[in-house]
């Protein structure tokens, strides 16, 4: 099946809605972060997104059910596995999470990034 020009997805020029939420009270670790996620590309398949999340200060457990990419553009944060090991990370780092990851994600100055999952069923 050929795709033509009209079927790329270009961010600046999308519409796309920016969905704001606050995370589980369960999942919180520390603030309440406003966050916001603009997903600009779902696949037909719904296994594969990409977009731009947003998030204020706070930390909370994260548990990885996808694959995914991610491009810090803005911020500081820190990402800490379940044996305590930490990396932090600053606008510039492209970084790959693994599925299966579980720890927590703490955002020490307001980040923002490109992300790409892939969700394998």
């Amino acid at each position: 099946m050929s795709q033509g020009i009209n079927s790329i997805t270009v961010f600046s020029a999308a519409s796309t809605e920016i969905e704001q939420y606050h995370l589980a009270p369960e999942k919180c670790i520390q603030g309440n972060p406003l966050q916001s996620v603009q997903n600009h590309f779902e696949s037909p398949c719904k296994q594969f997104n990409v977009g731009i999340w947003q998030s204020e200060m706070g930390c909370w457990k994260i548990t990885y059910t996808e694959y995914e990419y991610c491009d810090i553009l803005e911020g500081i944060s820190k990402i800490t596995d379940a044996d305590g090991n930490s990396l932090t990370v600053k606008a510039g780092d492209k970084f790959v999470i693994p599925k299966g990851f579980s720890g927590t994600w703490e955002v020490l100055e307001k980040c923002k990034k490109v992300y790409v999952m892939f969700e394998q069923t």
